[in-house]
């Protein structure tokens, strides 16, 4: 790929990890599948959405497959990125309210015709308890305690609930069921990203960039 096609492609991206592997990605020449996830957890789309969203778009325009994961099963987590608490719990109807917005909003930057819309509960919501046994053991609670927000709760004594140590494990999962060659996110996703890579390994697929 050129490096100018190159450049469009990772403009504004603060990183992409590992290096060198999305060049050798785009190099298979076939339609990668790039992954967006967004938490249902507000009634809109916002700001900081933005820059993935018009990186997905240029993902798009150069032929690429959008997928647009709407997380109506890890909102009932929360996210807990960047959190000094557990996020307070949504009721199921406010999540479904929220989510019916999602996609309306994302589409006035993404290509529609060349976006998945998909919602986490799909495959979430048929694990039972033997599929996420699976999922846990794909990385370690000391794996999960380098997280920078975990680590710092863990130091103060401050609460850790088990959902939210399923967190990142849960966003990861999103990749293993759309088989994801690239998730896009913001620098406070970076531990959530990385970790999807693992997983995917664990469950035998090549790890997204």
């Amino acid at each position: 790929m050129a490096a100018g096609a190159l450049l469009e492609l990772t403009r504004n991206a603060v990183d992409v990890l590992p290096r060198g592997e999305l060049e050798r990605k785009l190099a298979l020449g076939r339609p990668l599948r790039v992954k967006f996830g967004i938490d249902v957890t507000a009634p809109a789309v916002t700001v900081g959405h933005a820059v993935p969203l018009q990186r997905m778009r240029a993902f798009q325009d150069a032929g690429h497959i959008g997928v647009l994961i709407v997380g109506d099963y890890t909102t009932r987590i929360g996210d807990p990125s960047g959190r000094s608490a557990e996020r307070p719990i949504l009721d199921e109807e406010e999540i479904d309210r929220n989510a019916q917005t999602y996609f309306e909003q994302a589409a006035t930057i993404v290509d529609r015709e060349r976006t998945e819309l998909r919602f986490n509960s799909e495959w979430l919501g048929r694990l039972d308890f033997a599929g996420v046994l699976r999922l846990t053991r794909t990385l370690t609670v000391a794996r999960l305690l380098e997280r920078d927000d975990f680590a710092k709760r863990f130091a103060a004594r401050a609460p850790i609930s088990v959902s939210e140590l399923l967190y990142p494990l849960m966003q990861a999962y999103d990749s293993v069921a759309i088989e994801a060659d690239v998730e896009l996110g913001g620098t406070d996703q970076l531990y959530n990203l990385l970790a999807g890579r693992e997983v995917m390994a664990a469950y035998g697929l090549e790890p997204q960039v």
